[in-house]
């Protein structure tokens, strides 16, 4: 690309500041411009349900000098169309010309319906949620829950450690039901109660009322306060009609280097699916690490370097209830689960194969598990899973 060229990234948090950062990494002598929707200055997600929330930190913000890298924030300005026949991006404070540009627009909350304006329902994605719920958890309030999944789960540790009477409701008959089978999540059940919470699963929410949650068999769950963890959806909506491939997850559908069907467009996070060699399918990762490694990717392609395709090991951790939750790869496809320790315990792990390869780990306070078992499924090594399920044997003895 030539040094001029001007590069403008939609979206700035992890994917979005991380590429601009990479392109300079790489030598891109020319204007870059980060458009992100929030005023506040860019910041990391994870703190979010952990210190941030429990008042244990005053700021998750990138320490990132912008200004000495000479890229250009553009704060509170929402990205609205996309034109790419005039290679324009229209904003909430005007059009945009650009020679590439990065989609890494995230991914939004699911919401429940008809809870729209209701003040006692908050999801948690932003730094704004996030002051919106600190009053709930210095007040003490009581909380419903609405999702026994990665965010339900830090939420309602977070809260039942603030001293909160905390209900989690999931309409799945375990916690994680749409994420893990049920012999690596059923003992997670126990969690809840060990952490001071209420766990109330196959339990769908009919309605939210003032002061409570009414569930489809009729019971009612006092509420002065609602949090909905069901999950998130790519923010591609505001792409409609642009003729950017959007995959029927509502993901923008990159290809093996993270490049759109539209010329000079890529697209990386939250907002992108991809495809995996490794895995033989293609994967939307709504994580922490794909954020961080995808726009290495996309400032590499920018610059003109080399084509090795996008294919990561998927990897992202849970803090909840005491416990420090890893997993690594991506087990859909796999043929054989294999224990390693005792799941009623405080530290096991539980390894995924297919043809005997590792694809997958889950460890619950095994450090050392995730370390050897992310490097093992990189290499594509075969264990014995015999010497696999033995908890005291390291797995990278299991190799054969």
């Amino acid at each position: 690309m030539s040094e001029d060229q001007r590069v403008v990234i939609v979206g700035a948090g992890m994917a979005g500041v991380q590429t601009a950062v990479a392109l300079r990494e790489k030598g891109h002598a020319g204007p870059v411009t980060v458009v992100g929707a929030e005023p506040h200055p860019p910041y990391d997600r994870p703190p979010l349900s952990k210190a941030l929330l429990l008042g244990q930190s005053e700021s998750s913000a990138f320490d990132i000098d912008f200004a000495a890298l000479g890229v250009r924030l553009r704060l509170g300005v929402e990205a609205t169309r996309l034109r790419p026949g005039e290679r324009t991006l229209d904003t909430s404070e005007g059009p945009l010309p650009y020679d590439v540009l990065v989609l890494a627009c995230g991914a939004d909350p699911i919401t429940l319906p008809g809870t729209a304006g209701l003040p006692s329902v908050h999801v948690l994605r932003t730094l704004d949620d996030v002051e919106r719920l600190r009053p709930v958890l210095e007040d003490r309030h009581s909380v419903v829950v609405v999702g026994a999944g990665w965010i339900g789960a830090e939420f309602a540790t977070a809260a039942s450690a603030a001293g909160c009477a905390v209900t989690v409701v999931e309409a799945g008959d375990r916690p994680l039901a749409g994420a893990l089978p049920a012999e690596v999540t059923a003992p997670m059940a126990a969690w809840y109660g060990e952490g001071g919470a209420t766990l109330l699963t196959g339990a769908r929410v009919e309605r939210v009322e003032e002061a409570a949650v009414v569930l489809a068999d009729g019971r009612r769950i006092a509420a002065d306060t609602v949090l909905v963890g069901i999950g998130a959806r790519p923010a591609t909506g505001w792409l409609a009609g642009s003729g950017v491939g959007i995959g029927p997850d509502g993901a923008v559908a990159a290809d093996a280097s993270l490049r759109t069907n539209l010329p000079d467009v890529y697209a990386v996070g939250d907002c992108a699916s991809f495809p995996s060699g490794r895995y033989g399918e293609r994967l939307l990762v709504h994580h922490w690490d794909n954020a961080l490694q995808g726009p290495r990717t996309v400032a590499a392609r920018v610059m003109g370097e080399s084509e090795e395709p996008y294919d990561p090991v998927p990897y992202f951790w849970s803090e909840q209830f005491g416990r420090f939750v890893q997993y690594v790869g991506h087990h859909n496809g796999s043929d054989r689960l294999v224990g390693r320790g005792d799941r009623s315990g405080a530290a096991w792990s539980a390894v995924w194969l297919r043809d005997g390869v590792l694809v997958a780990l889950l460890a619950v306070g095994r450090p050392r598990d995730l370390a050897q078992g992310r490097r093992l499924i990189e290499s594509g090594a075969r264990l014995d899973p015999e010497l696999a399920g033995d908890p005291a044997v390291p797995l990278k003895k299991a190799v054969l």
